[in-house]
């Protein structure tokens, strides 16, 4: 029985050593292309009428820092549109404030109402794009927990002059609001995925920073695929490579995102952004648990061989130690490569994330442990919370609002319609 094991065992190490060595070598191409995009100056150019939409629900994490960047982007032709689903929440106040401030920016607030059938944010963001101006030429979106560059909005859109280009995205970098354990592990599982991103047109939308052509939008009717669905995003990337069109990466849109919570929150974060994966993006979902499992299996199950063969007293027990031994030390190596892309990515923030970089130097097969049981709890179930409504997903991809936090029950719901009517609360506008 033990020497089948062994012999599987020592497969699965192969297949790992093959996956540290792409993965190394794509650590170190993304690199290279962050530290090249983001010194290259941009050159100034046709700037098109954007309009740079930000669904809002509740008060996230340092949210005032988060939304003021919005305000004072070096882009002279844009208007912000936030939406939100009720006039109760108490982000309104916060975002009236932020438009009183800084009247030279033309900004409007929308409530979208609830959704019935669609996941909240899908359903603000379809209440958003209802009805342009016929000036727009770009959409733009952006999460109210990403805190942008000044130059991300000019970045974000000069990538989208190649025609083959059907949209650019940005991805979040998290940044622990204290240095408790579950932070520690979030930031360290998402600096994960977020290091991976680079040169190519292969990669996944992220919602919470990018951008498309308004005629592209509008002829992928994605504002109709976004219908009955739960994640904007991964159903813009579908639409998008079902049109042979790239999805390009932008380092210089890479956001700090501030994150809170403790266990529960961490846990609940991962797990859901991997059962919206498996339902949205099946095949990027199966990569991920595949790359996942090779590690916990070369590592873990490696210690457990060494221990079995010592207890047995063989001498084969050298080799599974030594493999544990050499899978740790290319852990501590990736580690290293993740912060140097660090401190490309958000150079200000280098010294308040040390800490968190130590943890993920020097903890990876822990990391990699806890990152490997989030995918695997997402393999059962369809059912999951987001800002306080649960919602279930069928194999289709359609949702069905199952329930709603007390605290956070909306007004009654809007009649069902093609366009979601909007309710304008507070509009202002002013010259840029």
């Amino acid at each position: 029985m033990y020497i089948p094991w062994y012999a599987a065992w020592l497969l699965v190490v192969a297949a790992a050593i093959a996956q540290f060595a792409l993965i190394t070598w794509k650590l170190w191409e993304n690199r290279r292309f962050a530290r090249s995009r983001l010194l290259r100056p941009l050159a100034r150019c046709h700037e098109p009428r954007v309009a740079l939409i930000a669904p809002c629900k509740g008060l996230d994490p340092e949210i005032v820092d988060n939304l003021r960047p919005l305000f004072r982007q070096q882009y002279a032709n844009y208007q912000l549109v936030f939406v939100v689903e009720s006039a109760d929440d108490p982000v309104c106040g916060t975002l009236r404030r932020l438009m009183m401030q800084h009247p030279r920016v033309p900004a409007k607030l929308l409530i979208s109402g609830p959704a019935t059938d669609t996941g909240q944010k899908v359903h603000n963001l379809r209440a958003a794009t209802a009805d342009l101006p016929d000036d727009i030429e770009v959409l733009a979106f952006v999460d109210s927990d990403a805190r942008p560059r000044a130059d991300w909005l000019r970045r974000l859109v000069a990538r989208l002059d190649r025609r083959e280009i059907g949209a650019v995205t940005g991805y979040r970098w998290f940044v622990p609001t204290r240095l408790s354990t579950a932070q520690l592990l979030l930031y360290s599982i998402n600096g994960s995925v977020a290091s991976g991103v680079g040169p190519g047109g292969h990669h996944l939308v992220w919602g919470g920073s990018w951008a498309i052509r308004r005629d592209v939008f509008e002829r992928l009717e994605l504002r109709e695929a976004w219908r009955q669905t739960l994640s904007d995003d991964l159903v813009a990337t579908r639409v998008l490579r079902g049109a042979g069109l790239r999805v390009d990466f932008e380092p210089a849109c890479m956001v700090a995102s501030p994150i809170d919570g403790g266990w529960r929150q961490t846990f609940s974060f991962v797990r859901r952004q991997y059962v919206i994966a498996r339902f949205y993006a099946p095949r990027w979902w199966l990569l991920a648990l595949a790359a996942a499992t090779l590690g916990v299996v070369t590592f873990w199950g490696g210690l457990g061989i060494t221990a079995v063969a010592a207890s047995q007293g063989s001498h084969g027990a050298w080799l599974p130690a030594s493999v544990c031994t050499l899978f740790y030390a290319c852990t501590v190596l990736r580690g290293c490569q993740r912060r140097a892309l660090m401190r490309i990515y958000l150079p200000e923030r280098q010294r308040r994330l040390e800490a968190a970089a130590w943890v993920e130097l020097w903890m990876g097969p822990l990391v990699g442990l806890a990152h490997w049981l989030s995918i695997v709890s997402s393999l059962a179930g369809s059912e999951l919370q987001w800002r306080g409504v649960r919602y279930r997903i069928d194999r289709g991809g359609h949702i069905e609002i199952v329930a709603r936090a007390a605290h956070a029950m909306p007004p009654p719901p809007l009649e069902r319609s093609a366009a979601p009517r909007l309710q304008p609360v507070h509009c202002h506008t002013g010259g840029s």
